[in-house]
């Protein structure tokens, strides 16, 4: 039998963003295709409790069993580049209607579209630091879900073969449709990428990097009831990377005749390390610049 169920309905999940790093590579002309793919399994269980009139409240945490990502990137000059992309995703279904469905997934969908922009304030050529930032919007197709603006620093650090970035950023939740006279749930979230990565060849590379994200900064936004009730849905992953680099032969880059264009691939698995993280998780990128 059906129960009755207080709805997640537009609510601001936790926001998890795909798990690659911001750089602070950029030249006029420059042009790079990105496959940013991933794989979730072993899932945490949906949080299900009874309120005082016998309807059902359930968590408003963010899952996903698959996650396609294709971006295209461009350089401006050497200080700007932007980026365009999809996101085709298999989540968790919102709003399971009755708690027999509360563990279920809706099914791979084009999900968002974002754009986003970076500039470079220090570049970084050889060994030595950078320092840029980026700015990103990103929001669901069907507008029912809240957008994104995620802002914060690319930071970069290479010494000989070792490497170390960081991409800190705060996130804001905005728009989407919401019940009647319910306030929306304009909350900040703060996200973080991390990757140490030591370079073995120009062909091969390991890195160790880390990917999460923690609700809801302070008492920003407004609290659904089902948050009040579950409270935040901290994600947080960690895992080695396994990249290889190849020179394509189709044509030079745009930077200079004397340099190929470039396939890159990255494969790790990320481990969760939080009771609301899926415990596993896969990762594919495969980028090609030229």
């Amino acid at each position: 039998m059906c129960v009755a169920v207080i709805s997640p309905h537009a609510a601001a999940e936790p926001f998890i963003g795909q798990f690659e790093l911001k750089t602070l590579e950029s030249a006029p002309g420059l042009l790079e295709f990105q496959s940013q793919n991933a794989w979730a399994w072993d899932q945490p269980r949906r949080r299900i409790a009874t309120d005082e009139d016998g309807a059902v409240i359930m968590d408003e945490n963010a899952l996903f069993r698959e996650r396609y990502a294709l971006e295209l990137e461009i350089g401006w000059t050497s200080r700007v580049k932007m980026r365009f992309g999809i996101e085709l995703e298999n989540e968790r279904i919102d709003d399971p209607g009755s708690s027999t469905f509360a563990n279920e997934f809706e099914g791979l969908r084009l999900e968002e579209i974002g754009a986003e922009i970076v500039a470079v304030l220090v570049p970084r050529d050889e060994d030595g630091a950078g320092l840029g930032v980026v700015v990103e919007v990103e929001g669901p197709i069907d507008q029912e879900g809240p957008n994104s603006l995620i802002l914060g620093p690319i930071i970069e650090y290479q010494s000989g073969p070792w490497f170390f970035a960081a991409v800190p950023a705060l996130v804001r939740a905005f728009g989407g449709k919401r019940e009647q006279d319910e306030p929306r749930d304009d909350k900040w979230d703060f996200a973080y990428a991390l990757q140490l990565m030591h370079r073995f060849s120009s062909r091969w590379a390991l890195a160790l990097e880390g990917y999460g994200t923690i609700e809801r900064l302070g008492n920003t936004g407004h609290r659904s009831e089902a948050a009040e009730r579950f409270g935040d849905s901290d994600q947080h992953r960690l895992g080695p990377v396994l990249y290889f680099a190849h020179p394509l032969t189709f044509g030079p880059r745009q930077r200079g005749e004397e340099e190929a264009a470039t396939l890159t691939i990255g494969l790790g698995l990320l481990e969760g390390l939080t009771s609301h993280t899926a415990d596993h998780t896969l990762k594919l990128s495969i980028e090609v610049d030229f």
